[in-house]
This record gives C-alpha cells, structure tokens and sequence, in this order.
C-alpha cells in the first residue's frame, strides 16, 4: 500500500520565537529535525500580518532544508510574489482573516472561481504543485476540479474539534466521501489541520489520502518529550493506520 505523506508544518515554532524576539528557536533548525525525524515535507504559513514565520524564514528555509516547501498563503497579489520569486515545491492557497488565531475553514472556491483559478494557473506555470484548503463538501471539490487545481487539502478542523462521538464519526465520514469523490475526480487529496495521536489513525487510514500535513500539536508535544520524537511518533501512527487498516476507508 503507498506510503501517506507527512508534512510537518513549523510555524508555531516560529510563534514562540517571535513571543520574546531574537532568533530562538529557529524554525529552520525546527525544519531540519523534522527530516531526520521522518517527515516528508516542511510546511509554511507566510501569513499577511507576518505574525510568525517571515520572510527571511522562507528565504532560508527554499534554501537550505532538505525537504520540498508547501508555502502555505493567501491569494493576494503580495503573496503571489513572493511563491514565483521563491518557487517553492508546493504551494497550499488558503484562506485567511487578520483577527483568527487560526484557519477556521477552507476557502470558498464555488464563490471565487475566477480569481483563484487565475493562481492556480500562475503558480502551476512556474513549477509549484497548487492545492487548495477545502472544506470537505463536494460543491468545493468540484469547483477546485473545475479551475485545474491538482491538489486539494480537506480542512480537518470540525473533525478533530468534535465533542461528541457521534458528531466526530459524522464528520470523519464527510472526510471519507470528500477524499472518495477527490479521487473519482482525478485530484490529488490531502487533509490537515488540528490532528493529534489521538485523532490521526482513522484519517491517515482512508486510502485515497496522500498526505497529511500537521503542525501545532507536533511543536506542543515537543515542549514534552523533544520535537522529533514527537514526529516519530505521528509517523508511526499514520503508518500503522495505512498498513493495519485501521479506520473507515474509501470504496
């Protein structure tokens, strides 16, 4: 069975730093133990306000890890900038507000089609693989499908926040049904966004998923026992989920 995926994002990393000043801790010192701890991936959120990675963050990051780059970003002029000039691997369009702690949903691609599709196109041009932070509802996977999106991210976020069981297998089948139809319509599917020990087993168990992307909790765990054992540990987790079958899988 293929191999899923982790991209480890390090923006929280360059959260704490940012907290006090200075360059401690450095997220592409964070970067590099996520390689040797066994991700396949760093992941970046340049966000508008810069309130945590930066751009000298990308700049030595496109440069000097050995991983490939998903630059996470918001479709502004400004942001499209800095992807062409940095042409990192892989850029993940997402949406973003001033006033949220984090991203609190996908985009609204079926509303905005002509504008996104426009970064799609532009970004694919220059070599990046373009995805798209979704919701999984399949009035967005088609619309993504439709503007030539290769890839999209389905948010995870209503998922792993689920207080109730009925609600969290309710919302992890919406997650199977999304990825299943990704896969019918020839999109690369991934998922992130909140995912903990906890949490990843029955997500990294559906098969038409090829990458997870996670970040926040890794960099809370490290606090406790070292941010690559914590990575290790996720990556044991998402392996035995594939190779045991554990959780719901798509048809």
């Amino acid at each position: 069975m293929k191999r899923l995926r982790l991209g480890v994002n390090i923006d929280h990393v360059a959260t704490i730093r940012n907290a006090r000043g200075g360059s401690h801790p450095d997220p592409v010192r964070a970067a590099g133990l996520a390689a040797r701890a066994g991700a396949d991936g760093i992941t970046a959120h340049l966000r508008e306000d810069r309130r945590h990675i930066s751009d000298d963050d990308i700049t030595r990051l496109s440069r000097d890890i050995p991983l490939p780059l998903n630059l996470e970003m918001a479709a502004t002029p400004e942001m499209l900038d800095i992807a062409l000039r940095h042409r990192p691997a892989a850029a993940c369009i997402v949406p973003e507000k001033r006033k949220e702690i984090t991203t609190e949903g996908g985009l609204d691609v079926v509303s905005d089609m002509d504008r996104l599709g426009n970064f799609v196109a532009d970004l694919g041009a220059a070599g990046c693989r373009v995805s798209l932070f979704i919701d999984p509802e399949f009035d967005q996977l088609h619309a993504a499908c439709k503007i030539g999106a290769p890839v999209v991210e389905l948010h995870t976020g209503s998922y792993c926040g689920a207080v109730s069981e009925s609600d969290r297998e309710a919302e992890l089948a919406r997650i199977v049904e999304s990825a299943a139809v990704a896969e019918r319509l020839g999109l690369e599917c991934h998922a992130g966004h909140g995912l903990t020990f906890e949490t990843v087993a029955p997500v990294a168990a559906i098969t038409s998923l090829t990458e997870l992307n996670i970040g926040h909790f890794l960099v809370g765990e490290a606090i406790f026992g070292g941010l690559e054992s914590s990575i290790r540990r996720m990556r044991g987790l998402m392996d035995k989920a594939r190779s045991h079958g554990l959780g719901i899988r798509t048809a």
